[in-house]
């Protein structure tokens, strides 16, 4: 029959069929040699669009793929890849991995937007507005006059604070404390934290786990425990008139003194942490290299290490500087009650007092005072990575 291959195949001869049989798998074996070298070649495919092209050639690589070796298969389906050949698949797997990344961001945004920012508007609010004896005992800003509403903010809080004495020692006081505090644990911490970076890779976790045994154990209890020393009988005044150097007790408790070890003990890990997470990362080859050009020990922490610490020294200051300005349990219980701190006049305000606008007004002022310094070290280690630069 005319036109019938099969036909035709009949009548030519077997060497005939065999040679043109070899053609056809020669001609096919050529075409998938060739694939590795440009796109699959689909009839009609001008007239697909770009993603039923994709999976067409998808579905191609895959019905290709048994066929060939696992490394071929897998250079073909980088091949594939490169060309944007991904299919539904890996259009969905980025969609995936977008949606990943979007939750991860804003699980922490959505933190901060509920713990910080919002009480922080709500605590703002409160500062410009009067107290009264009502509940919430403080003015709204928004009220109803003559069926329209009507803002009214005051800023008595303020100048309150800024004209009395109290509030104003208050500030200077806490500031010192810290400063002092923070100075004092940057003096003890330094070289703990030096030696504990210096120390061998096995004894590293138990002076580690030293540092951070404290606490496993309640802030509360820490600190009581120090009045069970500082007392005129306690430990430390026996063991002083024991010794002979003293024949009557000292008074430790209720001074400055006591409040400094006590804001010194309680945040002194919050120093060597950071401290001991910079210096572990020197090189020690450039303490060599200054050994061997003749430099002394002393000249060489100077000049080298020191100035390589200076991002721990300051992460650590911020953690001990920013808490202690607020702190309320320390001075409440170790120190003076002539001399308050801004923490218990915050607490006294919202809750003896109940004046929460004033109350209100502290609170933002403090939170200034500890933004300074956040900004100024953002500042400072902006300008170390521009002149690394």
């Amino acid at each position: 029959m005319d036109g019938d291959p099969a036909g035709e195949n009949q009548h030519q001869p077997p060497a005939a069929r065999a040679g043109r049989r070899g053609r056809q798998c020669g001609a096919r074996h050529g075409a998938r040699n060739r694939l590795h070298g440009r796109p699959v070649h689909l009839p009609g495919a001008d007239r697909i669009r770009e993603g039923d092209a994709r999976d067409v050639a998808e579905h191609h690589a895959r019905r290709r793929a048994p066929d060939r070796a696992p490394g071929e298969r897998l250079a073909f389906l980088a091949w594939l890849e490169c060309r944007g050949v991904d299919g539904v698949g890996g259009r969905l797997a980025r969609l995936t991995q977008a949606a990943g990344r979007r939750l991860v961001a804003g699980v922490p945004i959505l933190w901060l937007l509920l713990l910080f920012l919002i009480p922080f508007i709500i605590v703002f609010r409160i500062s410009f507005s009067e107290v009264r004896l009502a509940i919430p005992p403080y003015t709204p800003l928004i009220s109803w006059r003559h069926g329209a509403p009507s803002l009214e903010l005051y800023g008595s809080a303020y100048s309150f604070l800024f004209t009395d004495p109290l509030y104003i020692s208050s500030y200077l006081y806490s500031l010192k404390v810290a400063a002092v505090s923070t100075l004092c644990c940057l003096c003890i911490g330094y070289p703990m934290a030096y030696a504990i970076a210096r120390s061998g890779a096995a004894s590293r976790p138990v002076l580690l786990m030293l540092v951070v045994l404290p606490f496993w154990t309640s802030f509360l209890l820490r600190v009581y425990a120090w009045i069970g020393l500082l007392k005129n009988t306690g430990v430390i005044n026996n063991a002083l008139m024991y010794l002979g150097v003293i024949h009557h007790p000292v008074a430790l408790l209720q001074t400055d003194f006591a409040v400094y070890i006590g804001i010194v003990y309680s945040y002194l890990p919050f120093m060597i942490l950071p401290l001991y997470a910079n210096l572990e990362k020197h090189d020690m080859a450039l303490l060599e290299a200054a050994a061997d050009l003749g430099a002394r020990p002393l000249r060489a922490f100077l000049r080298i290490t020191l100035p390589q610490s200076f991002a721990g020294i300051l992460a650590g200051s911020l953690l001990v500087f920013i808490p202690a300005v607020g702190e309320y349990i320390i001075p409440t219980l170790l120190g003076r009650t002539d001399q308050l701190m801004i923490g218990r006049v915050l607490s006294d305000e919202f809750f003896e007092n109940r004046d929460w606008p004033v109350a209100s007004a502290v609170a933002i002022l403090i939170l200034l005072l500890l933004v300074m310094p956040i900004m100024l070290f953002q500042r400072l280690e902006r300008r170390q990575l521009e002149a690394v630069k």
